[in-house]
């Protein structure tokens, strides 16, 4: 089976290249600030989003060439399963992560805490829910990380 996505937006991040800016467990501190740009056909599926703080952004890993099942996180010098990792090299080169929304105007969103490049297509955005918070989890192998 295979499947299609279309992308509804774009980021526009002051991060140009991928592989420099870090991202997962040593992420950049201020977080980074940009914007998503939804484009106009899907404009109006934002009507509410002015009230969440946060949200869920599924994007595509754009320059990501090729996939294996292993990877070597930054922070780590051991090979770890991909599934382990938020390497961009995956079978499917889909990624996820939660920015904070800071102002909307019309079809673009000022967020911050983005770990994407310039250019990287937004496939879908959803709310970040008090529900989506979890307790009492266990971080795996990031747990032995200093």
């Amino acid at each position: 089976m295979e499947i299609k996505f279309k992308p509804i937006g774009v980021v526009h991040s002051p991060v140009k290249k991928k592989g420099t800016h870090r991202s997962g467990p040593h992420r950049e501190h201020p977080p980074v600030k940009g914007e998503l740009e939804i484009y106009k056909d899907y404009e109006n599926g934002l009507k509410d989003v002015d009230g969440f703080s946060h949200l869920y952004v599924i994007f595509a890993f754009h320059k990501s060439s090729d996939s294996s099942l292993y990877a070597y996180p930054p922070s780590d010098r051991q090979k770890r399963g991909v599934f382990a990792t938020r390497s961009p090299h995956r079978p499917n080169p889909v990624g996820l992560t939660i920015v904070k929304l800071i102002h909307r105007q019309k079809n673009i969103l000022q967020v911050e805490g983005l770990d994407m490049i310039e250019g990287t297509p937004i496939l879908d955005l959803k709310p970040y829910l008090n529900g989506d918070v979890k307790t009492d989890i266990q971080t795996g192998w990031l747990s032995n990380q200093k």
